[in-house]
């Protein structure tokens, strides 16, 4: 395991090793390796702040999911049962007697 791990580092970290030592210009190659890990720094840093907020974002769909639905099952319910809604707040309807 030990073995690995120094492998693996080399082949990433160690310029006669990873395949950036075919670069002649060590400047070139250094900077390379830079942009790299940059770029591995911008990626992780995306990815974690997505995972953070992950839930929230679920949160707020849900809750968006929901009001839609809600929406839909008051006109379903307006068109098909509108008796639903009368008297639900203790007002009458013109014509209809106590």
């Amino acid at each position: 395991m030990k073995q690995l791990i120094v492998y693996a580092w080399n082949y990433i970290f160690n310029a006669e090793v990873s395949p950036l030592r075919h670069i002649p210009d060590v400047g070139i190659r250094h900077y390379v390796l830079q942009i790299l890990g940059f770029m591995w720094a911008v990626s992780f840093s995306i990815a974690i702040g997505s995972y953070t907020v992950l839930a929230a974002s679920i949160v707020g769909h849900a809750v968006l999911i929901a009001a839609a639905a809600i929406t839909v099952a008051t006109y379903t319910t307006a068109a098909h049962k509108p008796d639903v809604f009368v008297n639900v707040l203790g007002r009458r309807v013109d014509g209809e007697h106590q």
